[in-house]
């Protein structure tokens, strides 16, 4: 299974702090409430293109103050479908992972991360 964050590791900007929803498109851009061009970084859709293609499993592992506007995002790029295990929520992500292993059934020693803070993938290695 591959799991990603969200803030910093798909899109450039912490959803939490950075935009406000409503988001929208316009003129075929996703825009917040401030008219803020809202985009993931370049390489993403290819990486989840390649990776579903493989058949990998995808997960999102994000403990972001603002779930539902994650969640909105997601939506609007386009790109929830990709992940059919998703926990996005404020907290640790050692909370995430054990609900992704118990979910899924897949161990730890399964799961590849990425995510942009260091500390992160420290704590989320212990697991196994």
């Amino acid at each position: 299974m591959v799991v990603f964050d969200l803030d910093y590791t798909l899109w450039p900007f912490w959803v939490d702090t950075h935009v406000q929803p409503p988001f929208k498109i316009v003129g075929g851009k996703v825009q917040d409430r401030f008219k803020y061009k809202i985009s993931l970084y370049p390489d993403v859709m290819e990486i989840l293109d390649l990776l579903k293609s493989k058949g990998s499993i995808l997960g999102i592992a994000s403990r972001t103050e603002a779930p539902s506007a994650a969640r909105s995002l997601l939506e609007i790029m386009n790109i929830n479908h990709y992940f059919h295990h998703q926990e996005i929520y404020p907290g640790s992500k050692v909370t995430h992972f054990k609900k992704l292993s118990k979910d899924t059934g897949i161990p730890f020693s399964e799961m590849i991360f990425y995510d942009d803070e260091h500390r992160n993938i420290i704590e989320i290695s212990k697991l196994g």
